[in-house]
């Protein structure tokens, strides 16, 4: 979320769109002030998960380093793929801001709000991209599901690999009936379409 999504990250309910006010998920915008759950009190939230050739870690303050080197690695890519907006990544984004928006990830995580992971090797040297997990402001979805590589990971093919890894894993281990992959399963001129205008503008 980085100046973040959950969000969205994640978002979110997931995601920047362009020419669209900020969600509060998406990196950088503030979280809701009140939201529910998004799972029920007795599911048990994945925080250890391991992938072919990666693995996934609940976002956190410890994780502010290499979240930062990862988006700023590849800031037209994300702006043009992923929040579709110049406000995230960019430019002059300090440590500082990282790791405000690490805390604010975290927090929406243990509220059980949202669940933003970063996509790491596996040995935690490098993050390879994020996965967020937010509610959805479209009616008849459970969730939104959105997810970034960097653009190094891109050109080599890893962003249609995690995209069709974490389906199964959602389907597998999360209690959602149906989620939403907007930029992805559903167009976004579909999915902007769908999304209810903000409160007051």
């Amino acid at each position: 979320m980085k100046l973040r999504i959950a969000g969205a990250c994640l978002a979110l309910a997931a995601i920047t769109l362009a020419g669209a006010p900020a969600s509060a998920d998406t990196p950088g915008a503030p979280a809701p002030a009140a939201r529910p759950p998004l799972v029920a009190a007795d599911f048990v939230v994945p925080t250890a998960i391991d992938g072919p050739g990666f693995k996934l870690v609940p976002f956190s303050p410890a994780l502010a380093k290499i979240d930062y080197a990862a988006y700023m690695s590849s800031i037209e890519h994300l702006q043009t793929t992923f929040s579709r907006t110049t406000e995230w990544p960019r430019e002059g984004i300090t440590d500082a801001d990282a790791i405000k928006d690490m805390e604010g990830e975290q927090a929406r995580f243990v509220a059980r709000k949202a669940f933003d992971y970063s996509v790491q090797t596996p040995d935690g040297s490098r993050e390879l991209g994020s996965v967020y997990i937010t509610p959805s402001p479209v009616a008849g979805y459970d969730a939104v599901v959105r997810l970034w590589v960097t653009k190094a990971d891109y050109d080599r093919g890893f962003d249609a690999e995690l995209y069709q890894w974490v389906q199964e894993w959602v389907k597998k281990d999360w209690p959602f009936a149906k989620v939403a992959y907007p930029g992805r399963a559903i167009d976004w001129a579909t999915w902007d379409a769908l999304v209810p205008p903000r409160k007051g503008g």
